[in-house]
């Protein structure tokens, strides 16, 4: 439990920077891609816990987007999916060890409809096995509002509801709605939808 309180506030006192100084983000172009806002969150998304073992998940996602810039292959059991056209980054990873567990993260961002901003998602709530959602000590769904003409982006809560931490949450590479999944004592499952209006999300 210490952990875990110590990986929440670690990752509050970050991203309380971030709120109040903004990040920048640099891009070569007319706008912004979903690439360049990965680029400039992960120094705020990777904070330092010395008492965390293991890599952190964005540090797993940067270092798989440095070797697609690269043009190296990534490692065995891993799949980086970049849709610049959707917006949209997907990175699983399937271990061999634990053959039912897939690892996932992702990132998204929505055009909000004043045309003056713009919703960034950072996902690390997409993990899953044959039982269920699989969440860590660290396993969180970020915001981030990015101003088109300042060109910084501040982390924000999360738009119109709170987060579940009992339920899968999957972010769109089309359409515009977050997908939610409940696991039953069953077995069963159960979806919904968070419906994005342009501003924030709707249950």
């Amino acid at each position: 439990m210490k952990k875990i309180i110590s990986a929440i506030v670690l990752s509050c006192l970050a991203l309380s920077m971030v709120a109040q100084n903004g990040i920048k983000v640099n891009y070569a172009g007319s706008k912004p891609a979903v690439t360049d806002f990965a680029w400039a969150a992960f120094p705020s998304l990777n904070f330092e816990d010395e008492d965390e073992s293991g890599d952190r998940p964005w540090i797993i996602l940067q270092n798989a987007m440095e070797r697609d810039r690269k043009g190296l292959p990534q490692e065995e059991g891993e799949k980086l999916t970049i849709d610049s056209k959707n917006g949209y980054i997907l990175f699983e990873h399937v271990y061999d060890e634990y053959p039912d567990v897939v690892f996932r993260l992702e990132v998204c961002y929505w055009n909000e409809s004043d045309g003056k901003h713009k919703l960034i998602a950072f996902n690390d709530m997409a993990s899953y096995s044959d039982s269920g959602p699989c969440v860590t000590e660290t396993s969180c769904l970020y915001f981030f509002r990015y101003d088109n003409s300042t060109k910084r982006m501040v982390a924000c809560d999360p738009p119109g509801f709170e987060i579940d931490y009992s339920l899968l949450y999957e972010l769109p590479r089309t359409g515009k709605d977050i997908i939610t999944t409940r696991w039953n004592a069953d077995g069963t499952t159960k979806q919904s939808k968070l419906r994005w209006d342009g501003k924030r999300f709707n249950k």
